[in-house]
């Protein structure tokens, strides 16, 4: 028996898996010849279909178990195509048949007809029968156990392939964080941040309200002065925006099945950014925030395809 695999060699360094992903493994066994191919796609949760030949169904079923036990995420389709080459199969003679077509034939030549061939009286159908060979159970099994380790092989090598497609998403993804982070950082140091622009914005959004007709009571023109620092503040949204930026790198950096946990990350990175947009004053912050929303939503695209 033979079998061989093929798919893409899987990075060594590559910590996240991709959920896209094909691969094939092929053998042969006698006059039996098997291919395997399996390929994968984004999903949810981990949905497997399968394709394969009447009298397989103990290699399906080791099938699904191998798959759940190494892919977690995504959509898996894997077909077996089994063909058998055509071999030179026993004839049987079938002689009852045989003696009632000469039987016949010697009335009709009775009649004054001529004498039957012998290769007429052979091409008649059913008198040459060929039989179809059954395989053993013993060769059955081992035709079964030769195709199950072509689809462990498979299934291998279709994981390979995702990780190593992996290595190129976490590649993006740490380029799109670097990005988030710089952002961040420039948010941080826009001149509508500093403390002395803040104290002058302040102070003239305060005389605004100083000198409104009618003047506000001194209580209400407290909680409209604490609504105008809160306004201005967007220290809490960058602190939690770069708690988000460490959290996600760790989650790249632990790898495995983390798909979800970023997609979600991504959600909190969204609200963070929109909170700076409508808490922004400032044309540059403005900008940024602008900035970090574009960034964080390639973000995202890219995270649907991780498993």
């Amino acid at each position: 028996m033979t079998a061989n695999a093929t798919a893409p060699t899987a990075s060594a360094a590559a910590a996240i898996a991709s959920m896209t992903g094909f691969a094939r493994a092929s053998g042969s066994a006698g006059t039996t010849h098997w291919t395997v191919e399996i390929k994968s796609v984004n999903g949810r949760t981990l949905e497997v279909r399968t394709r394969m030949p009447s009298g397989f169904d103990a290699v399906e079923a080791a099938a699904r178990t191998e798959i759940a036990r190494t892919i977690k995420r995504g959509n898996v389709n894997l077909n077996l195509t089994v063909t058998r080459t055509a071999s030179a199969a026993p004839v049987r003679l079938n002689r009852e048949m045989l003696e009632q077509v000469i039987r016949i034939a010697r009335e009709i030549e009775g009649a004054g007809a001529a004498p039957p061939r012998i290769d007429a009286l052979l091409s008649v159908r059913g008198i040459i029968e060929s039989e179809e060979v059954q395989p053993s159970e013993e060769e059955q099994a081992a035709l079964e156990s030769a195709v199950g380790r072509s689809v462990t092989e498979a299934v291998a090598a279709l994981a390979a392939a995702r990780l190593s497609e992996g290595g190129h998403l976490a590649a993006i993804l740490e380029g799109h964080l670097e990005t988030i982070a710089r952002l961040t950082d420039a948010a941080a140091g826009t001149a509508a941040l500093q403390p002395d622009a803040l104290r002058a914005r302040l102070r003239q959004q305060v005389q605004a309200l100083l000198e409104s007709v009618p003047a506000l009571p001194e209580e209400r023109l407290a909680q409209e002065a604490a609504l105008l620092i809160a306004k201005a503040d967007v220290r809490e949204e960058l602190d939690r925006l770069r708690a988000h930026i460490a959290q996600a790198r760790g989650l790249l950096r632990e790898g495995g099945a983390v798909g979800r946990r970023l997609d979600f990350l991504c959600q909190e990175f969204n609200r963070e950014a929109n909170t700076l947009c409508s808490k922004s004053a400032d044309v540059e912050l403005t900008r940024i925030g602008l900035d970090l929303k574009a960034t964080i939503e390639q973000f995202r695209e890219q995270i649907q395809n991780v498993e």
